[in-house]
C-alpha cells in the first residue's frame, strides 16, 4: 500500500465533549457559538470531517449526550456525512460516587454504576455503535479507607457482568489513568492493570491507551507494542500534557513522541481501520477555539502518521540486524525531519478537499455563523 493510500484510509473519531465547554476544576471559560445540544455537536463534527475527510466518526457522552431517541440521533448523524462511534460511560459526576463507583464498598452503590455501563450497551444497540469506553475515577485518598483487594475484586465483577452484556460485534474498551481525582490509589492507575483484567475477560476486552495518561519519561510505544504483540490494543486516546492532567492537543507537548507511537502502528501494519484499533481524540479546548483546535488536532495525527510510513524499513531493520545504532536511529530521524505538508496538500487536493482545511475553516464563515444561531438555551458542557 503507498503512503498516500495508507493516509487516504485513515480513520481519526472526535469526541462530543471537545466541541463543547470545557475547563479546569477552577474555571470553566464559555465560548459563544458552542453546541447546545448532541445534535449541534454532530454538525460541528460533520465540518471537521468535511475538512479533513478523515473523521467520519463522533463518539458520545453518557449522560453529557443523552437524547430521548438515540436511532434519531445517529440518522440525524449520516444525513451530515458521518456516523455514531464510541459510547463513553460517566460514572464519576455523582454524589453517590464521592468513594467510587463499581469499586465503592456500598453494594447499593455498585449496583447503580454497573446499571449505567449497562445502560451504556443499550444505548450502543440503538445507535450501531461498536465500543463502549469505560473510565474510572475510582481510587483512595488515604492509607486504609478500603481494602485495594476488594476493590479489585468488585472492579473485575462490574466489568464481567458489563462484558457478558455485550453483543457478538461489540467490545469493552478499558481506560486506565495514573493519578486523579485519587491521591493515594487509583484503581485502574497503568496499562498493567488494564491489561490484566482485559484478559482476563477475554477477547471482547481491549485496553485504551491515552496518551496523557503516565507518568513523565513513560516509554509509550512500548506500551504500544506490548499490547500489540498482545492482540489486547483497543483504542488510543490522542492528546497531550505537560505536567498532569490531558487535555491539551495531540502533538502539542512532544510530536516526536507521537510519531514514535504512530512508528509502531505501521511498524505492526494496524493502521487500517481492519485493524480494529480505534484511533480518538479525547481533549478539552478550555481557551482555544473548539472546531479549529480539533482540526489542527487531526491534522497533527496525520503528519505523524505519514512521517511514520515514509520510515525506510529496509535500511532501519539492515541497520538494527548489524547493529548499527547510528544508522538505524538515522533511519527514524530522517522521517521524523522530513516536511510531510506539502503530501497532505497533495493528498487532499486528490481527495477533492481544500489543501489547507485550518484557512478552509476561517473562511467558510461557520464559527460566525453559529455564534448568530446559537443563541439562548444552555451550552453544552460538563459543569466542571
Amino acid at each position: 500500500m503507498s503512503v498516500k493510500d495508507a493516509l487516504r484510509g485513515q480513520r481519526i473519531e472526535t469526541p462530543s465533549w471537545a466541541y463543547a465547554n470545557s475547563g479546569t476544576r477552577f474555571k470553566v471559560f464559555a465560548q459563544p457559538g458552542v453546541p447546545r445540544t448532541p445534535y449541534e455537536k454532530i454538525d460541528d463534527a460533520a465540518v471537521v470531517h468535511r475538512l479533513t475527510g478523515v473523521a467520519p466518526t463522533v463518539a458520545l457522552h453518557i449522560p453529557w449526550d443523552r437524547t430521548d431517541d438515540y436511532g434519531k440521533l445517529a440518522e440525524y448523524a449520516r444525513d451530515r456525512g458521518v456516523a455514531l462511534g464510541a459510547i463513553n460511560s460517566n460514572v464519576f459526576q455523582d454524589d453517590d460516587y464521592k468513594l467510587g463507583s463499581v469499586c465503592h464498598p456500598d453494594p447499593a452503590v455498585r449496583r447503580k454504576a454497573i446499571g449505567h455501563l449497562l445502560e451504556c450497551v443499550d444505548i450502543m444497540d440503538q445507535t450501531g455503535s461498536r465500543d463502549l469506553k469505560l473510565w474510572f475515577a475510582d481510587g483512595l485518598n488515604y492509607p486504609g479507607q478500603d481494602d485495594l483487594r476488594a476493590r479489585q475484586d468488585r472492579l473485575a465483577e462490574a466489568l464481567r457482568e458489563t462484558c457478558d452484556r455485550l453483543g457478538d460485534d461489540q467490545r469493552m474498551l478499558l481506560e486506565y489513568k495514573l493519578f486523579e481525582p485519587a491521591f493515594y490509589a487509583t484503581d485502574v492507575p497503568d496499562w498493567g492493570t488494564a491489561y490484566a483484567h482485559c484478559l482476563e475477560l477475554g477477547e471482547k476486552a481491549q485496553v485504551v491507551i491515552d496518551t496523557g495518561h503516565h507518568a513523565p519519561g513513560t516509554n509509550i510505544e512500548f506500551i504500544v507494542s506490548f499490547l500489540l504483540r498482545a492482540g489486547k490494543l483497543g483504542a488510543f486516546d490522542f492528546n497531550s500534557r505537560f505536567y498532569a492532567d490531558d487535555d491539551l492537543m495531540v502533538g502539542s507537548a512532544d510530536p516526536f513522541q507521537l510519531f514514535r507511537i504512530m512508528h509502531e502502528i505501521v511498524l505492526a501494519d494496524a493502521l487500517d481501520p481492519a485493524a480494529g484499533i480505534a484511533f480518538m481524540l479525547d481533549q478539552c479546548h478550555n481557551i482555544e477555539p473548539k472546531i479549529p483546535a480539533i482540526i489542527r488536532s487531526v491534522l497533527n495525527v496525520q503528519e505523524a502518521t505519514a512521517k511514520a510510513l515514509l520510515v525506510d524499513r529496509e535500511a532501519l531493520a539492515a541497520a538494527q540486524r548489524a547493529g548499527d545504532v547510528l544508522a538505524a536511529n538515522g533511519a527514524l530521524m530522517d522521517a521524523y525531519n522530513t516536511d510531510v505538508r506539502p503530501l497532505l496538500r497533495e493528498l487532499r487536493e486528490e481527495m477533492g478537499l481544500d489543501p489547507d482545511p485550518m484557512t478552509a475553516y476561517r473562511r467558510s464563515g461557520y464559527a460566525e455563523r453559529i455564534v448568530r444561531e446559537r443563541v439562548g438555551g444552555e451550552a453544552a458542557g460538563w459543569g466542571a
